[in-house]
């Protein structure tokens, strides 16, 4: 005889345990994860900051409402981001600033001056930008940790090296085959499983909806002069580059969007050069060497806002996927928006007051 849960959630990145942690105290839950061990795709190769802007105005609700939990919780650390323009660029930072504002984002207009002073040593042609003094970083590890805990605590269990491989949608809910040659029952299957959602989705009998995996590629750079921690998180307005220091060394990407299948993703030696070629263009620090390089997949719905809710035609099937690469900043408000979705009430505060339409797998369901 299968075992049985009200909940199966495919998937024990930073979103399948932050759901599992909001809806574990109102039902009984299994998290199953492909891999050794839980967070080792894109949960475990993030750039680890939380940036109110970050991921568009769709996005910022999401990301304002789980400031306040990240910042008491003791997972961010205070940064600050500097997008950068050229003269050319000033009405699209100007635009940037004046968008985000009305949204109620802590961003301000700065000049060549205030730039200087906050990253010295950066090329004279960069003379505006938008200031966001709340930008942190994200204690990635504990943040992924604490949800687990939080689980595990309130009795979720997670069995890894657990692939899903079949799915039946049965009269009494959902028969899952693992990889392990074992069978479970449930009430409710989730889809979290990052890159790979859409396969997850057709497993399960349901329509994708064409969430993409792009290839996101980081190096750490041991540099000369060695940069201060004080230094911003520092992105190009057009997006070609962004880097932040980590301990010494900074941490720098093109901002590559490479489509992907889902995969271990892994570094291009062209896109480390190219990143690299950027931003030696922006700044006057020598690259003494690369002392790592990776890569990771951030997976987009078509029209890069996460999805959270029920499959517009399976029943039981549940979308929490989407998250692209600010699955990290946003996974509080996500997480509690979800639960809601999932259970039918109200399960934390976190996310009172966020429109969950948006994020209606429905969007995408074919007439």
């Amino acid at each position: 005889m299968s075992e049985r849960y009200d909940i199966v959630i495919v998937g024990a990145g930073m979103a399948g345990a932050s759901l599992a942690a909001m809806v574990a105290p109102h039902a009984s839950v299994l998290m199953i994860e492909t891999e050794e061990r839980p967070g080792y795709h894109a949960t475990g190769r993030s750039a680890a900051f939380w940036e109110e802007t970050y991921g568009g105005p769709g996005v910022y609700p999401l990301t304002a409402a789980s400031g306040p939990f990240l910042r008491d919780g003791g997972f961010l650390s205070p940064r600050g981001a500097l997008n950068i323009g050229r003269e050319s660029d000033r009405a699209k930072v100007e635009a940037f600033v004046k968008r985000f504002a009305a949204l109620g984002a802590d961003v301000e207009l700065l000049g060549r001056d205030e730039i200087e002073a906050r990253v010295p040593g950066l090329a004279e042609e960069w003379t505006c930008a938008a200031w966001e003094a709340p930008c942190s970083d994200i204690d990635v590890a504990a943040l992924h940790q604490h949800y687990l805990t939080a689980a595990k605590k309130t009795g979720a269990a997670l069995r890894t090296r657990a692939e899903l491989k079949a799915a039946y949608c049965e009269a009494d809910g959902w028969r899952l085959d693992l990889a392990d040659g074992s069978q479970v029952a449930c009430d409710t299957l989730v889809n979290a499983a990052g890159a790979w959602a859409d396969s997850v989705a057709e497993i399960a009998g349901a329509a994708p909806i064409g969430i993409e995996p792009l290839r996101r590629t980081v190096v750490q750079l041991r540099t000369r002069p060695e940069v201060p921690n004080d230094v911003p998180l520092v992105l190009d307005i057009n997006e070609t580059f962004y880097f932040k220091p980590e301990a010494g060394r900074i941490w720098l990407t093109p901002h590559d969007e490479t489509p992907s299948a889902p995969c271990d993703a892994a570094p291009d030696e062209l896109d480390v050069a190219i990143a690299i070629e950027r931003m030696e263009q922006v700044i006057g620090w020598e690259v003494e060497a690369v002392e790592r390089k990776w890569a990771g997949l951030r997976s987009f719905a078509p029209d890069r806002l996460p999805v959270y809710g029920f499959d517009a035609k399976v029943p039981g099937f549940f979308w929490c996927a989407g998250q692209g690469g600010f699955g990290i900043q946003t996974a509080p408000a996500g997480a509690a928006l979800a639960a809601q979705l999932l259970l039918g009430k109200r399960v934390s505060s976190i996310a009172d007051g966020i429109d969950p339409s948006p994020y209606d797998p429905a969007r995408f369901a074919m007439n």
